[in-house]
């Protein structure tokens, strides 16, 4: 539950000030006080500060400019200039929440009075959170005419979109003003809500028995606490035009808002380093293994072609230019790698033997051999036959000078 400070200024500078505390739901959450801004300074506390303007300094009109935004802001001294009485220049035009009807709602305040109020709030050590012309603080009831009596102003809406301050004018005069009664009536806005006091009652009751004859209802609601704690509940729900807006709207503080984060950012700034160490020694490691099975990969192809002395780039690649060029035709069959591994160490295990040439067909290689003698083609053929898994046979051997030219088949075992 929010809790705000609502302080009401004064029509000039040298004149007290009142405040009371409220909250979101429109409690009461103390009794109104007045004094001076140094006094008030020291009620806000955690509270959010809500300032009441002199609603004679701040009149509300309305246009149908469809604009939003920035261009909204710019676009209405324009919109509005022939309906002030002031150069634009020297005013200040703050726009409120379009009613259904697509009207907006518009406060405009000179600008000397908006930076007076700021320059005193300040010099007070006051940081409002808005101002809001004290007027707006006259709720709306739909259907129904509202009005109350301040000094000698009166607040009236009707209910809808229509809101002005007048002075010098009994309500009687106001509500007539306003096309309420007599023949310019509305048909809706037949019920009549009165504030004020109990001295402001007894010296119009003429106006509320005038008034009662012209309307359907009239219903006088005495404010003992004076005017301040119903219009503080009212702005406290939310309801209101902001003057804080455009220039001099509030400036978003970045490190103030960052300031209760910042342990929050180092850790996951920590965190994310240690991330990245991580895969940084990720990769080293993936980089080392890789290397390590490209050199064994290449020590095996050379076993296998000892006369390809190119660089292995890419040894799936090389694989499957090897696989086809021994007449292999399926590229997923794992026999064939299967045999290559177990004949690659047996030829490891007898170096001196030389591959002419490999041919694969169905599960069966056969492979030409150049060999010292036949005791070294003896041992190859019992390496792979030792694995259990593949049988090697002697095909061929002839003998070519000191050397021996021959052909072993091998296949896996019982095929």
């Amino acid at each position: 539950m929010a809790e705000f400070l609502v302080l009401r200024l004064g029509e000039d500078t040298d004149q007290p000030v009142s405040w009371i505390a409220v909250d979101d739901r429109g409690t009461r959450r103390g009794n109104p006080r007045s004094g001076d801004l140094a006094e008030a300074a020291a009620e806000v506390g955690d509270r959010t500060l809500i300032v009441l303007a002199p609603a004679s300094q701040a009149l509300t009109f309305s246009t149908a400019l469809p604009a939003k935004g920035s261009r909204l802001l710019a676009a209405l001294p324009y919109a509005l200039e022939d309906q002030v009485a002031d150069d634009i220049e020297n005013l200040h035009f703050a726009p409120g929440k379009r009613h259904a009807s697509g009207a907006l709602p518009v406060a405009v305040v000179a600008k000397e009075s908006l930076e007076r109020w700021l320059g005193q709030l300040r010099g007070a050590g006051l940081k409002p959170a808005s101002i809001i012309p004290e007027n707006h603080g006259l709720a709306r009831t739909p259907n129904t005419l509202s009005l109350l009596v301040a000094d000698d102003q009166v607040f009236f809406n009707d209910g809808a979109e229509m809101a002005f301050v007048i002075a010098g004018m009994s309500p009687s005069e106001a509500v007539a003003a306003a096309g309420s009664i007599g023949d310019e009536q509305s048909e809706t806005s037949k019920h009549l809500l009165v504030y004020c006091d109990a001295a402001v009652n007894d010296q119009y009751e003429k106006d509320w028995a005038l008034l009662r004859h012209e309307l359907a209802s009239v219903d006088v609601n005495l404010l003992p606490d004076g005017v301040l704690p119903r219009l503080a509940v009212t702005v406290a729900s939310g309801e209101g035009i902001n003057l804080l807006q455009g220039r001099y709207g509030h400036k978003t503080e970045v490190t103030a808002m960052l300031r209760p984060w910042r342990y929050a950012a180092i850790f996951l700034l920590a965190l994310g380093i240690v991330g990245l160490i991580g895969k940084a020694a990720d990769y080293y490691r993936l980089s080392a293994e890789q290397s390590a099975l490209k050199l064994q990969f290449t020590a095996q192809y050379r076993e296998l072609r000892p006369n390809d002395s190119r660089d292995v780039v890419d040894p799936v690649s090389t694989v499957r230019d090897l696989r086809r060029s021994i007449g292999a035709s399926n590229a997923s069959d794992p026999v064939f790698l299967q045999l290559l591994l177990q004949i690659a160490e047996a030829l490891q295990q007898n170096d001196a033997a030389v591959v002419e040439s490999a041919r694969y067909r169905a599960g069966v290689i056969d492979i030409r051999l150049n060999a010292p003698d036949i005791p070294t083609l003896d041992r190859i053929i019992k390496a792979v036959n030792a694995s259990g898994r593949f049988s090697a046979t002697l095909q061929t051997a002839v003998s070519v000078g000191e050397r021996v030219n021959s052909q072993i088949r091998v296949s896996e075992a019982g095929a």
